[in-house]
Parts: structure tokens; C-alpha cells; sequence
């Protein structure tokens, strides 16, 4: 259902270098740049979502969005731990460590973080317990 996200970035340049290695550990790479849109993504372009940055059309700065996040599905726990390990080394803000949230019998194991311009993100995979 989901084409793809978009977030706003301040300085491209060092926005694309945090997603390059950070969507790395998720197998993504980029799909598609242009105009100051850059897109990534794990499978054809045409049919698989997609995540992009691109520097706000009115010219104003990037800013956050209360209450919006991009959650980013993991294979599983330890691919979580990693894409939350890449952000954090490459500049990004904890927003609430590997681990499971609610009832763990539920399953939903996430790690939260901020990337360089205040964006809220998740790495997320369904691992039920017991």
C-alpha cells in the first residue's frame, strides 16, 4: 500500500551518507536521485517501497513533523540492534533502545531513533515470545 516516505533534510549530502549506511543494514540501496531527491529501497522501484529525502520544494528549512515516524522492518533482532547501532555511529539520536515493547508475548521488538535533522525513526520486526 505504502509507494514511499519522504522526510526533509537540511544538507543533502550529509543526509544521504547517514541513509547510505544506515538503510545499508536493511539491504536497501539508492533507487532513484534527482533535483535534490534521493530515494532507496530494497527491491524494483516500481513495485517495492521506497524511503526518500529530499530539501523542502518552498525552500524553507526541513523541519519535524509531532507525532510522525517511519518505521523500518528488520529480518529480526539483530538486524534491529544493527540499523539502530549504524544511526547512533553516524550521528543519530536515541530515541529508545533494542528491546521489546509491550506485551513481549506480542512480539513487536523495536529501537528507536532521530537521524541528523531531528526525523523520528524505527527498526522494527515482529519476534513473538513464549
Amino acid at each position: 500500500m505504502i509507494g514511499y516516505t519522504t522526510v526533509g533534510a537540511n544538507d543533502l549530502d550529509k543526509s544521504a551518507a547517514f541513509y547510505d549506511s544506515v538503510l545499508a543494514e536493511l539491504g536497501a540501496k539508492r533507487t532513484m536521485e534527482f533535483d535534490g531527491f534521493i530515494v532507496w529501497g530494497s527491491g524494483d522501484p516500481t513495485g517495492s517501497p521506497g524511503f526518500s529525502i529530499t530539501k523542502p520544494f518552498d525552500g524553507n528549512a526541513a523541519s519535524v513533523g509531532n507525532g510522525v515516524m517511519i518505521a523500518l522492518l528488520a529480518k529480526d533482532q539483530d538486524q534491529v540492534a544493527a540499523v539502530y547501532n549504524k544511526a547512533i555511529a553516524k550521528g543519530g539520536k536515541c530515541e529508545g533502545e533494542p528491546g521489546f515493547r509491550g506485551d513481549p508475548s506480542m512480539g513487536f521488538y523495536a529501537a528507536y531513533f532521530r537521524d541528523l535533522d531531528g526525523n523520528k525513526l524505527n527498526a522494527f520486526c515482529m519476534a513473538p515470545q513464549g
